[in-house]
């Protein structure tokens, strides 16, 4: 898979959280050995910069880290750490479509040209012939725009340092996708795409006269009290608060060796499917409420989990796909429930049990070596002790 391909309830307070981080860095023995060797296994082998885990069990929380957050400085990463959440926004985005959904200001069966009338047109597009629902579980055949040519030239290769601070309007993604000929007709195949996401936001918004950063904001990180997530601003290109440096090879290549500091980017570029800015700890109560259907009335619940099983080699293995929330199946059958994301920089992975007994939120501040073997490692750690991979 390409870098371009991929494309909480427990109120955890700072001095909870540090405990345990002193305890993987200090003469006490973290009480999760398993995962803290996984952690320093994951820097030792890509060479990634640094790595930051939390796991919440009940209500217990442990906070284990490896390497750095800043490659010059060597400072060690740390709980309270903003970081861009990239795909893990596609979760949030299905949640506010589902709600809208439940409160009958949308329907999932209306079609993209009810609302975006003439947008969604062009090389097999047809805004005509696709649901919503389509737009959310990924079987509505739009070209993902981020893997458009001239979008990876300018994402994925030193072109970026360029055009990181390029700002992308929502109908300018739905155009640079219609350029491209579609995957398949509506509901006739699955492939992750991320323009579906951008079009179920912008539905959102015309549902309702509100942005999707204020729909973000006051159906989900309000209530929640998930103080370190937000939407970026149009022009906004810096993580608020305290953040690790994130970097880049700009490379899909093996052989590439060069890194380059782009923690500062316009994120647009993903806008609903990736842009979201969040925490360790937020994520972890975001999905213990989702999971726990604290965040959507019983059938839109049901609907958001009921998964079609990915095809191989269209995303990742042993997973099955939602409504923006994914399954991963480990080794030992276990299977986790949440999503990851990725974006120039920052990786992030977000999984727990079905009732979220058990939730493991993972970063790496760069992007190279594909990290989700990582993760995938950190998991079967946590969630399967014994003869795991």
């Amino acid at each position: 898979m390409t870098r371009a391909g991929l494309g909480l309830l427990v109120a955890t307070t700072v001095a909870a959280m540090a405990t345990p981080a002193t305890a993987a860095g200090a003469d006490q023995v973290p009480d999760r050995p398993g995962v803290q060797r996984a952690l320093e296994r994951a820097i030792a082998e890509t060479g990634l910069p640094g790595i930051l885990a939390t796991v919440r069990e009940g209500d217990d929380t442990w906070f284990g880290t490896a390497g750095v957050a800043d490659t010059r400085t060597g400072r060690k990463r740390l709980p309270q750490e903003r970081f861009r959440i990239g795909s893990i926004t596609k979760t949030f985005t299905a949640t506010v479509v589902l709600q809208l959904a439940a409160e009958g200001k949308l329907s999932l069966d209306d079609k993209v040209e009810k609302w975006l009338p003439g947008l969604l047109r062009g090389n097999g597009h047809d805004g005509r012939l696709t649901t919503i629902r389509q737009l959310l579980n990924m079987t509505s055949g739009i070209f993902n725009h981020l893997i458009d040519k001239e979008m990876l030239t300018r994402m994925y290769t030193p072109a970026f340092l360029k055009h990181r601070f390029d700002r992308y309007q929502p109908e300018q993604l739905i155009r640079i996708a219609t350029s491209n000929p579609s995957d398949f007709r509506p509901g006739k195949g699955w492939t992750y795409t991320n323009t579906g996401f951008v079009l179920a936001a912008m539905i959102a918004e015309k549902a309702t006269g509100e942005t999707y950063a204020e729909l973000v904001h006051r159906r989900i990180a309000r209530p929640l009290g998930l103080t370190g997530t937000y939407v970026p601003a149009g022009k906004e290109v810096r993580i608020r608060g305290p953040h690790a440096r994130h970097y880049s090879m700009l490379s899909a290549e093996e052989s590439a060796t060069k890194t380059y500091d782009v923690t500062e980017l316009n994120p647009s570029a993903g806008w609903a499917a990736g842009d979201i800015v969040s925490t360790a700890a937020d994520l972890d109560r975001f999905f213990t409420a989702l999971l726990k259907g604290r965040l959507l009335p019983p059938a839109q619940h049901r609907q958001m989990f009921a998964t079609n099983v990915v095809p191989d080699g269209k995303w990742i293995p042993n997973t099955t796909y939602g409504f923006g929330v994914a399954s991963v199946k480990l080794s030992c059958g276990t299977t986790v429930w949440g999503m990851g994301g990725a974006l120039p920089g920052s990786w992030s992975y977000a999984y727990g049990t079905r009732d979220a007994a058990r939730m493991l939120v993972q970063n790496v501040n760069g992007d190279w070596k594909y990290p989700v073997a990582s993760f995938t490692n950190v998991l079967e750690a946590e969630f399967c002790p014994t003869g795991s991979s």
